[in-house]
């Protein structure tokens, strides 16, 4: 699908369904405890593929790249350090082998770089924006429909990524933070703070994922819709939370809860509703299930 039809889903007021965790899922497929899951798009790219279809069997109008850690920055000392490009493109590819292209946006994700911006860390502004603009690139090269620039923590970083993609693309962006610390994320950045910084810097959609808790999201979006009531909000909050001894860890929200929990952060606010950590494919179903029934 051609990127600008997000944004004409978005005005219409469509409720879209994103995607669930990728991390998460490729563990439960074997993804041994420790390795990037970026690494299986050249290592098992076929378990890659099968789950980005298995989402959109699932109702997802939207799926991620596996490519949350594949700036150039993060890849420092693994296995692929130098192949960020090669790896975002071939990340893209496997999306869009899933995609109906009809029906489903592919969206690249590009997560933190791993590190802070100084003075709380050893990143300069200008390093991080040509690692985020050098994959935005290689995803908009790679035929991805939208950017989403997600599980932010600072205000800094996010800004960064969002002028290096700006750079490189001309695609739709979503920014996206995670509000771990109840309302607030790691680096005390609240709700109101993301909308005010962002909602006049181009932006397609501002939203949370990951997070604490299923109440503390519904809360974020409360608060990012009354602080700039008509930007289109993304929602992916965890499946609760780790239940304590299981390996690969199990989450405890069911499918069932979390199709409930979408419907009150489509209350709340939310037009993009999908799941991060310890969603599975029956996750997205029932929220998508639930969604469509609105």
């Amino acid at each position: 699908m051609q990127g600008k039809s997000f944004v004409l889903e978005l005005q219409h007021g469509s409720v879209l369904v994103a995607d669930g965790a990728t991390g998460t899922n490729l563990q439960q497929r074997g993804l041994p405890a420790g390795t990037p899951p970026d690494e299986w798009v050249f290592d098992n790219p076929e378990a890659v593929l099968q789950l980005h279809r298995d989402f959109v069997a699932a109702g997802s109008n939207i799926i991620l790249t596996d490519t949350f850690g594949a700036t150039s920055l993060r890849l420092r000392g693994s296995k692929y350090e130098g192949k960020s490009v090669e790896l975002n493109k071939r990340a893209a590819e496997l999306a869009h082998q899933a995609a109906d292209p009809y029906s489903v946006f592919v969206a690249g994700s590009l997560g933190p770089v791993g590190g802070l911006i100084k003075p709380y860390g050893p990143l300069s502004p200008e390093e991080v924006r040509v690692a985020y603009a050098e994959q935005a690139k290689a995803l908009t090269e790679g035929g991805v429909d939208i950017l989403v620039i997600e599980t932010q923590f600072a205000l800094e970083e996010a800004l960064a990524a969002l002028d290096g993609a700006q750079q490189n693309s001309y695609l739709p962006i979503v920014v996206s933070f995670s509000f771990d610390q109840g309302t607030r994320t790691m680096m005390g950045v609240k709700a109101s703070q993301v909308v005010n910084t962002f909602k006049n810097r181009g932006v397609t959609a501002l939203g949370a994922n990951c997070g604490k808790s299923l109440a503390t999201m519904e809360q974020v979006i409360q608060e990012m819709a009354a602080a700039q009531p008509g930007v289109p909000i993304w929602s992916k909050p965890n499946a609760g939370l780790p239940v304590a001894g299981t390996i690969p860890a199990q989450y405890d929200t069911t499918p069932e809860q979390m199709g409930e929990a979408a419907l009150r952060l489509v209350q709340a606010g939310a037009q993009i509703v999908g799941g991060c950590c310890g969603n599975t494919p029956a996750h997205v179903a029932a929220i998508a299930e639930a969604v469509r029934k609105m």
